[in-house]
């Protein structure tokens, strides 16, 4: 099925699918980076007591999310949905009204937990057991929500601050996921979808359902994440200290805003064809490429001090960024099956925001330490590179596992 008809018969589901990626923004640490200055001076911290602060508030929402995340196993995405939305909404408003440093832990935490975690939890899974053989094109269109976010957030929060003051910029935001994604996503998401045609089912073979015990004993499962979790981990570093990176080069912090337009573009162009390519070919066999134009991008970033490598960086980074999004929804159901699919990923979203949180606090500590912020960003290039020779070995070992064997339900050996 071409893309346009696709969109078409399926587009109350993908369009939620979108829009809970969308508002995740508001959890996503280049959202809350934007405040992060205000933050610092209000709060008096440092670059690297803010990037601890950060950190623990992270890896506790991680910590939260194995146990928590499992309700999308149990109840509709409907019901998430009137779950979480009001809960990051509640969330935002403590962001504008909070003085206490403690009170500043607990906001970031649900910002964490309820924006990047839930929200992507609920999208990813649920349109992972909607869609079978059109699951790379489902998945790509709701994993450039978050880029959608990421290409117009930052500018209309930065005017909005300079217009209200940044803390009445987040009640705006507050109000939004109220008074618009709310209503909107919980009638999309209201109609479960089941596969209506024999068009739709996945001509590849049927893949035995893990359980989530099962998944955490199998080698595969780590060596993935070594890929699967870079883009997080670095896109996540160089957000949180942006207006760090923008000081120490010299550049204009509103050229720079800009450059996020060019990221979030080619982000998409990437998803949508990494979509296509997953159902026409797996998304295990992407695994050794997807690293490549990240690796790139963070040695132009390292070297070279002229502003035009932000736009360099941010242009092969949302190359990585846009294959990275749909892999990390059709890789897990593609390995290990759909049946236990929300708890699977709970899992690898709660590492993925652990990794997320290690970034920041770990390149704060260092900066604090007097370790150059761009020989970190070159390190991080020369692991993207690793990272994708060891992906084609891992790649390769899932291929071969997943040839059919005499018994469907034999257990599948690593």
């Amino acid at each position: 099925m071409s893309f346009l008809p696709f969109l078409r018969d399926n587009a109350r589901w993908v369009a939620g699918g979108f829009l809970l990626t969308f508002f995740s923004s508001y959890g996503q640490t280049f959202f809350i980076a934007l405040s992060a200055g205000d933050i610092r001076a209000e709060y008096g911290l440092s670059h690297g007591q803010w990037g601890t602060l950060y950190m623990v508030a992270t890896l506790a929402s991680a910590l939260t999310l194995p146990q928590f995340g499992q309700i999308v196993d149990r109840w509709s995405a409907r019901t998430v949905t009137l779950i979480i939305i009001p809960v990051l909404a509640f969330a935002c408003v403590m962001m504008a009204l909070s003085h206490h440093i403690a009170l500043l832990v607990v906001t970031i935490y649900l910002l964490r937990l309820f924006g990047q975690g839930m929200m992507t939890q609920n999208a990813m899974t649920a349109i992972g057991r909607w869609f079978a053989a059109q699951r790379g094109k489902a998945l790509s269109v709701t994993a450039i929500g978050v880029n959608a976010g990421e290409a117009l957030f930052p500018t209309l929060f930065v005017f909005l601050a300079l217009a209200i003051g940044w803390r009445n910029g987040w009640l705006v935001v507050a109000a939004s996921l109220i008074l618009l994604a709310l209503p909107l996503i919980s009638s999309l998401v209201a109609v479960e979808r089941a596969p209506r045609s024999k068009e739709e089912i996945d001509p590849r073979p049927a893949v035995r359902d893990w359980t989530r015990g099962e998944t955490l004993r199998d080698p595969y499962f780590y060596l993935i994440l070594l890929g699967v979790m870079a883009p997080g981990f670095i896109g996540t570093t160089i957000f949180f200290h942006q207006v760090y990176l923008v000081e120490l080069r010299g550049w204009s912090i509103e050229v720079f805003a800009t450059t996020f337009m060019l990221s979030s573009t080619l982000t998409v162009i990437s998803a949508l064809i990494a979509g296509n390519l997953v159902d026409r070919f797996s998304a295990v066999r992407l695994l050794p490429a997807f690293l490549i134009p990240l690796g790139i991008a963070c040695l132009i970033l390292s070297a070279v001090e002229a502003q035009w490598s932000a736009f360099a960086f941010m242009g092969f980074m949302g190359l990585s960024y846009g294959v990275s999004s749909t892999l990390f929804g059709a890789l897990w159901p593609e390995v290990y099956g759909v049946r236990h699919l929300g708890a699977i990923r709970a899992v690898t979203v709660a590492i993925m925001v652990f990794a997320t949180a290690m970034g920041p606090g770990l390149t704060g500590f260092l900066i604090d330490l007097g370790v150059s912020y761009p020989l970190q960003i070159g390190v991080m290039g020369l692991y993207c590179f690793a990272a994708s020779v060891l992906m084609y070995f891992v790649s390769r070992g899932l291929a071969a596992r997943a040839l059919p064997a005499p018994e469907a339900s034999a257990t599948p050996q690593p």
